[in-house]
């Protein structure tokens, strides 16, 4: 059966970075595995991170995962092996991807590997979040403002 989706190639250190936050994901945080699994929390909006297997077969199985992903807006990354993915979060068996939903100690190391897989540095989705916040402050002190104004009319009549 021909290839029907594009596989990216990972480069080697991001791979042992992933899988090293797996490890620490599994260890401190919370991971769902499997593509059922991984699916679910995609679909939630629960998932910080996706990590899928090149080596699965047969490939419809998680061939979904990356449109969902980026439907939810939800960074996701391959690593070679089912196998090591599977050892990784501590089962004896292969798993073809996993999700994970609470980082704990792996925070760190998957800001890096979101940086690294799109291209932003670690700083920009930090900077929009403050621009985001920008106007819920200003309609607050508008707020303020207000309730000083009617307070001050009220003192006057």
């Amino acid at each position: 059966m021909a290839k029907s989706y594009v596989k990216f190639e990972v480069a080697k250190d991001v791979a042992d970075k992933t899988y090293e936050a797996a490890r620490l994901a599994r260890q401190s945080g919370v991971v769902r595995k499997g593509a059922n699994e991984t699916t679910k929390s995609v679909e939630r909006g629960l998932a910080s991170l996706v990590i899928i297997a090149e080596d699965v077969d047969p490939e419809e199985v998680v061939m979904h995962l990356p449109g969902l992903c980026e439907q939810r807006k939800i960074v996701f990354t391959y690593v070679p092996s089912k196998l090591d993915l599977g050892k990784a979060i501590g089962l004896k068996v292969p798993c073809a991807a996993i999700a994970i939903d609470k980082a704990g100690e792996a925070e760190k190391l998957i800001n890096e590997i979101k940086a690294r897989v799109t291209g932003k540095s670690e700083a920009e989705p930090k900077a929009e979040a403050k621009e985001e916040k920008k106007p819920q402050k200003q309609q607050a002190q508008k707020k303020e403002e207000k309730a000083g104004a009617q307070a001050q009319a009220n003192k006057t009549a």
